[in-house]
């Protein structure tokens, strides 16, 4: 089985569950070592309360071929940040690849709640943890990622700069997190492309994570059952396809031709060839604006 990222080191910011999980598996899969950062571990689980944690992460990077490396990290905290990168320059000397995936607020934004009537508290930590965890992540990480030519630095959101730039996303809080991540990316851009690395953002489609197949009622073996209350879910992919994507990326030799820009897993599927698990290529941003934001019925076809 082809290995291209052989001899890489990544480090997957937020990777206890969702597209950091996938993003880390499918690195492993190329061949990775992949340091895997989170709160929820299996000593201690995170305010989300999930069983997922930081440690079954990075056991299945292993088990997909590369090298899963846990480390329970609250991004949040300078020094714990300090001293991951100083763990991975120690024991690699090196560092090829930053997925900056740290969330952590499903919990804190109300739908179509105004800025006046949204708790204040929890708009304010949401944009801590979607903002101040990937600045100062980047501010540790960054010079190591330097050392050596060709570094790779992918800001994952939700929405590409199209889409969020014409449409109003959940709420203030929620929106300016998302678009502020796409911002990050266009300015690492202009700050790392002189110095020989790549930064883009990028985001999955309609993500079948394991919160949202929790929130439907099913599971990734039967996700198909959750279309009769929500047809517009057939657009859906799993955490692997974006995964695939930050792969791709990785493993290209002209990666900086996309330097600065703002990415989705499904353009990047047609251009680099890559599949889901199960053969399709969702493009789940275009169907959003000619399918679902424009009323029509649920079809799927020609979109995935």
């Amino acid at each position: 089985m082809s290995q291209p990222l052989e001899g890489k080191v990544a480090l997957v910011a937020g990777a206890t569950r969702g597209a950091g999980r996938g993003i880390a598996v499918e690195l492993g899969t190329a061949g990775a070592t992949v340091y895997v950062t989170g709160r929820s571990t299996r000593a201690r689980r995170s305010e989300y309360d999930r069983p997922e944690t930081v440690e079954d992460t990075a056991d299945l990077v292993t088990a997909a071929g590369g090298h899963g490396v846990a480390v329970p990290t609250d991004h949040l905290d300078p020094a714990q940040v300090r001293t991951l990168v100083d763990r991975i320059a120690d024991e690699q000397g090196r560092l090829d690849i930053l997925v900056n995936d740290i969330w952590g607020g499903e919990h804190l934004f109300a739908w179509d709640s105004p800025v006046w009537e949204h708790d204040l508290d929890n708009g304010l930590r949401l944009l801590r943890l979607a903002i101040d965890t990937h600045a100062i992540t980047s501010h540790h990480a960054l010079p190591l990622l330097l050392r050596r030519p060709g570094g790779l630095v992918v800001e994952m959101t939700d929405g590409n700069d199209a889409y969020n730039r014409e449409n109003y996303r959940v709420s203030f809080f929620y929106d300016l997190a998302k678009t502020s991540v796409l911002r990050m990316a266009f300015s690492l851009g202009h700050e790392l492309g002189p110095r020989g690395a790549t930064a883009v953002a990028l985001t999955p489609g309609w993500l079948r994570s394991e919160m949202m197949l929790d929130h439907f009622g099913v599971r990734e073996d039967n996700w198909r059952d959750a279309l009769d209350n929500v047809p517009h879910f057939a657009i859906s992919e799993t955490p692997h396809y974006v995964g695939r994507a930050v792969a791709a990326l990785a493993a290209d030799p002209d990666v900086a031709r996309w330097n600065g820009e703002s990415l989705d897993s499904g353009s990047l599927a047609r251009t680099y060839g890559f599949t889901d698990l199960d053969g399709s290529r969702p493009d789940a941003w275009r169907y959003l604006v000619e399918v679902q934001d424009a009323d029509k019925p649920a079809d799927t076809t020609g979109y995935r």
